[in-house]
């Protein structure tokens, strides 16, 4: 099917210190704000199903507000468990503009 990039919102849209949960390409996506850079993981944690995006920020670290599990916003990587990590998508800002590209 291939690569999409899709816009999902505004760096205006996006809080700092909290997440935003998008949908593209039928996923939910959590996207973080830090400085300017915006960074976006899978919303759904693997231990639980959890809602990642609804989690507390520290730095670059996010985590899942049902069992804590923690998550580097970068890459995705779980902090709590080796085989835990959530896939992170490429993200792209035009002018204000922000988009996420998914397959």
């Amino acid at each position: 099917m291939g690569e999409k990039r899709i816009k999902v919102g505004t760096l205006k849209e996006i809080p700092r210190s909290y997440g935003k949960v998008v949908q593209a390409g039928g996923k939910l996506i959590a996207l973080f704000k830090m400085q300017d850079t915006v960074y976006a993981i899978d919303n759904e944690c693997p231990h639980r199903g959890g809602p990642i995006g609804e989690g507390s920020v520290k730095g670059k670290i996010v985590s899942c507000p049902w069992h804590l599990w923690a998550f580097d916003m970068t890459s995705g990587q779980c902090l709590s468990n080796p085989y835990g990590h959530v896939r992170s998508y490429a993200v792209s800002v035009d002018g204000d503009d922000v988009w996420v590209t998914v397959d």
